[in-house]
């Protein structure tokens, strides 16, 4: 038997890999985790200037606005592995706490399901095993 896919979806992929493959190379070895170490982490004082109060002064800080992101992307299933451990970082990052971010986790269960939750929460941990820091 050959080792060509039948099904059309299965060879629509291996056509994509060859060509990537014949294009560049290194695109065999490509991480998506290697790509997101391109985007930094945003100090909390520009997170506040773009996305928190100071434009609006009685309206959201960065903190609430990116713990309601991590509560979107927990409901969506929590798929896009890349914006939720962003999310988190620049959370942690804008004064959120591993406890507020765990809590905003695990409040989704309700809305997207356990298994929503426990992905997230395991995308969450990645970033937050390595901010070691005792303020929980």
């Amino acid at each position: 038997m050959s080792d060509t896919p039948q099904n059309p979806f299965e060879l629509m992929m291996k056509q994509a890999q060859d060509m990537a493959k014949a294009m560049n190379p290194a695109m065999e070895n490509f991480s998506p985790k290697g790509f997101e170490a391109l985007w930094p982490t945003m100090p909390k004082e520009v997170m506040e200037m773009m996305f928190g109060n100071t434009v609006n002064k009685d309206g959201l800080d960065a903190k609430t606005r990116l713990l309601l992101t991590l509560a979107g992307l927990t409901c969506q299933g929590a798929q896009a592995d890349a914006a939720v451990r962003q999310t988190v970082r620049h959370a942690l990052e804008a004064g959120a706490k591993k406890q507020e971010i765990v809590e905003t986790i695990g409040q989704m269960s309700v809305f997207a399901g356990i298994p929503a939750m426990t992905r997230a929460l395991d995308l969450a941990q990645e970033v937050m095993g390595d901010n070691e820091d005792e303020d929980q």
